[in-house]
């Protein structure tokens, strides 16, 4: 079976080239359906065969919270159609990274040991895009065992400045 992402790239490509005008609102619906679609049961459901893609679908609308977009119906008929559902959320990776690279951004993660009220996220954010010298779009996530300070996720490069980081360097260290 061919890999996940190279399944997922055409879908991604021909959603973005088909949401050019808005591509921002599409990408508001394809995270959170994607989300959804993470759902271990949501996926069981979409592979039985005695399961209708619109039956599936009203499943997907009804936990969405809202009536779907005419085009995220569209497009999710079409991978349910050809059995692409488990693709979904890599077709929303690789559709994040594309209106990315269009825009000049990138995706940054930053796990923080405590919550962070939106100032402090800013402050890490402006902080950060001089770091990576490049515009971010930061998303926090809650990770207890840092026990302090952040860790930071921008594509492939890593910035960890974490107690958790500072104790095992400072273990290695004492070791050797």
């Amino acid at each position: 079976m061919a890999e996940l992402a190279t399944i997922a790239r055409p879908y991604a490509e021909a959603l973005f080239k088909a949401s050019a005008s808005d591509s921002t609102g599409v990408a508001a619906w394809l995270d959170r359906v994607a989300a959804i679609a993470a759902s271990p049961e949501l996926r069981q459901l979409a592979d039985n065969p005695k399961v209708t893609p619109d039956q599936v679908l009203g499943v997907l609308s009804s936990a969405y919270d809202s009536e779907l977009p005419p085009m995220a119906h569209n497009f999710l008929a079409t991978l349910l159609d050809n059995g692409r559902f488990s693709a979904l959320p890599e077709i929303a990776r690789q559709f994040r990274a594309l209106s990315n690279a269009q825009s000049g951004t990138s995706d940054a993660v930053v796990y923080s040991a405590f919550p962070m009220d939106d100032e402090a996220v800013a402050k890490v954010a402006a902080v950060l895009e001089k770091r990576f010298g490049r515009k971010l779009q930061v998303s926090v996530k809650l990770e207890p065992a840092l026990i302090g300070g952040i860790r930071v996720v921008v594509g492939d490069e890593v910035l960890d400045t974490s107690v958790k980081a500072r104790l095992e360097q400072m273990k290695v260290a004492l070791a050797a």
